[in-house]
């Protein structure tokens, strides 16, 4: 194969503070250390307490949960009790099941040190879910928080064997994405492993525990009639330019929507995350630029943003990024309330950036969202497709800022001699 094309290396002019938040998050986790283990056991616990074999309706899902204070991440602290749960229903419980997960910010800025700092891999195309498996049995949910699949598999504690070992403790949490076409679950991160928390692990660590761990349990075997589905880790390599040419134009198993790219020194921080991000072009993913039900490119990009007290609409981040705000007779007329998602046109006058903020944005309104909608749209993924319609971030982008990142550290240093 022939060498990509390299352009010649630049730096793109930032649009937005992602580069900031990145390094804000890394101090953070440091800071604000939860207890992981605790953590653990309370989605464990909740993804497992309404087992069923059939998929259950949205507006069924329930988890048992004690309200109580809350971390920066939205994890659960030390005051959460399983035992004393209270039953959170409906929308209550597909948010929670939703900030359960890691979630993706799109990549907008080019992360600093991408050679040094940063893993990529070709992600699946499919399905995004939690999978636990105890007690005898495996449960995948959905970010909704419905079952995807009740079944056997051969993780730990995950099927009713004779040979079956361990305590009730002993569970497992992957977080993984089904991929239809081969039935198998791709592995992209470990949460938990025979009841070991590794939600406070860097990402360098819980990699090598997915690759090592996970292939001595058979799980990544052919299915049986005590392994519903094969499990398979995803190749995951160093984002230099070999790794990244990898990840981009390499042979994979399953079809790729994007890459994925995760801070080496990052932990497993629930919710949106500048730390994790994904990057998507026409090569490497049927899915680019956002389409209608009926797979058809919009005219105009559409986003999702929430209805805030004040009128302000805003997007999904902590804290939210304002777009505008509604007239409080519109809002009336309109029978719209707070929290409310709202979906919203950009209009011929598009975005308007200042120093790399949002400083105001033509909208046009279109109605409420779909009610199956968890969350606003994040301002990272407004922007992603707000620039794949303009001026993309281009692969050969992420090529020229790693050959910067290089030509920078082996340039020679000026020194002055003293004496």
């Amino acid at each position: 194969m022939a060498p990509h094309d390299l352009r010649r290396p630049f730096k793109r002019p930032a649009i937005s503070d992602q580069q900031r938040r990145r390094e804000l998050s890394l101090l953070r986790q440091e800071q604000n250390r939860r207890d992981a283990q605790l953590q653990a056991r309370c989605l464990a616990s909740s993804v497992l307490s309404f087992q069923s074999q059939t998929s259950e309706p949205v507006s069924e899902v329930e988890i048992e949960l004690v309200p109580g204070p809350e971390s920066e991440s939205g994890a659960l602290t030390k005051d959460f009790d399983v035992r004393q749960a209270s039953k959170l229903k409906g929308l209550e419980a597909r948010k929670w099941f939703a900030e359960q997960l890691m979630l993706h910010e799109w990549m907008i800025d080019v992360p600093d040190r991408l050679s040094h700092d940063w893993y990529v891999f070709a992600r699946p195309a499919g399905k995004r879910c939690i999978v636990v498996s105890s007690n005898g049995t495996t449960v995948s949910r959905l970010r909704n928080g419905s079952i995807l699949h009740y079944f056997p598999s051969a993780l730990p504690c995950g099927a009713r064997t004779r040979d079956v070992s361990g305590s009730a403790q002993s569970y497992c949490i992957l977080d993984c994405i089904y991929h239809e076409l081969d039935q198998t679950y791709y592995v992209i991160d470990m949460v938990c492993w025979r009841g070991y928390s590794l939600y406070d692990c860097t990402a360098e660590f819980r990699f090598f525990w997915l690759n090592s761990k996970l292939e001595e349990t058979g799980a990544c075997g052919p299915p049986s009639h005590y392994h519903k589905f094969r499990f398979s880790p995803v190749s995951i390599y160093n984002c230099d330019q070999s790794g990244l040419l990898a990840a981009y134009t390499g042979p994979v198993p399953y079809v790729k929507d994007g890459l994925l790219f995760y801070n080496k020194h990052s932990h497993y921080q629930t919710g949106n995350t500048p730390l994790a991000l994904v990057w998507k072009d026409e090569k490497c993913s049927q899915y680019v630029i956002d389409t209608d039900s009926k797979g058809q490119v919009l005219s105009q990009q559409q986003v999702v943003l929430e209805l805030k007290d004040d009128g302000k609409i805003s997007t999904s981040d902590e804290p939210g990024v304002i777009f505008g705000c509604l007239d409080g007779e519109f809002i009336q007329k309109s029978v719209l309330h707070s929290g409310d998602l709202l979906k919203f046109a950009i209009s011929d006058g598009g975005l308007s950036l200042v120093d790399g903020k949002l400083e105001k944005a033509d909208l046009h309104y279109l109605g409420k969202a779909n009610r199956a909608r968890i969350f606003a749209d994040s301002y990272s993924k407004v922007m992603f497709q707000y620039m794949v319609r303009r001026t993309p971030l281009q692969f050969e982008d992420l090529l020229g800022s790693i050959s910067l990142s290089h030509d920078q550290e082996n340039k020679p240093c000026d020194m002055e001699m003293v004496g």
